[in-house]
């Protein structure tokens, strides 16, 4: 773990003494998974389960709020088989799918989704047409549901078709009322309103949260990150984490610690709750 800054070092102290009223939120894609080309490839590190239960034990709640869709999730992290671990010890999982649309908890085992956003078939229709126009008809398409992801990470040149892809997709989401998400190497298009920081901001209210630590790698991130800060201001003990890549740089500003992909996110878990059990003995 690298702080970006003495006020890092300062929080992260702050947040440790805080241990007890702590809520710790990841990203899943390149926080907890490592990112592959096959996005339904993307299992989970295989030391996380172990580590998020252990963690469980010195925080008051563990949050996964990630893009993707809930079930999609749970799947490819055995996050199920974590909760049943979590409810022995009468502490609780959430998962925070579609960027907060979807919510699934380990006390209450059912996702609560809504309806898919207006707009969204009529996009999916014209969408084949933008992609042939703009020399990306290989782009894989992964529809979620309440959303639509465009990947151009097994493209020839994932780059190269990224960029020529974002303002032709953010034009056509405009048109069909939906917003548009850029990450690394995809697109994803969905509805308005609801975003990752919300989920923030409804765990610290519905957990009474007195610390945060948020841990993620992508622009897809960046509101979370804005929520911690925005707590931060009212006198909360926060930690921002960025799982660090080559291709993203993106949150290494508003970071105040930098680790080295799902890796270094765990190694900082376990170094929090080595420093946590210091503190309280």
């Amino acid at each position: 773990m690298e702080f970006t800054s003495e006020q890092g070092e300062q929080q992260y102290a702050e947040v440790v003494r805080s241990a007890d009223s702590l809520v710790v939120g990841l990203d899943f894609d390149g926080t907890l998974s490592p990112i592959v080309e096959d996005p339904e490839h993307a299992h989970i590190h295989d030391d996380a389960p172990g580590i998020l239960v252990d963690l469980a034990g010195h925080v008051r709640a563990i949050a996964v709020v990630t893009g993707r869709p809930a079930r999609q999730v749970l799947a490819l992290g055995g996050l199920d088989e974590v909760g049943d671990a979590l409810g022995e010890g009468g502490r609780e999982l959430f998962v925070f799918g579609q960027y907060g649309n979807e919510r699934w908890s380990s006390h209450n085992r059912r996702v609560i989704s809504p309806r898919p956003p207006h707009g969204l078939a009529s996009f999916l229709r014209e969408l084949p047409r933008v992609l042939r126009r703009e020399d990306a008809g290989d782009a894989y398409v992964e529809e979620k549901g309440l959303a639509v992801a465009v990947h151009t990470r097994r493209m020839a040149d994932p780059g190269a078709a990224f960029r020529r892809l974002l303002p032709a997709l953010t034009e056509l989401a405009r048109r069909h009322e939906l917003v548009v998400e850029p990450g690394r190497n995809v697109i994803e298009v969905r509805s308005p309103g609801m975003h990752k920081g919300a989920a923030v901001d409804t765990l610290v209210e519905e957990q009474e949260a007195g610390a945060f630590v948020f841990i993620g790698d992508d622009l897809g991130d960046v509101d979370a990150f804005q929520a911690v800060l925005a707590h931060r201001k009212d006198g909360m003990p926060t930690l921002l984490v960025c799982s660090g890549s080559d291709e993203e740089s993106a949150l290494v500003d508003l970071a105040d610690a930098v680790v080295d992909g799902p890796d270094g996110v765990l190694g900082f878990l376990r170094t929090l709750m080595a420093d946590i059990d210091a503190a309280r003995s």
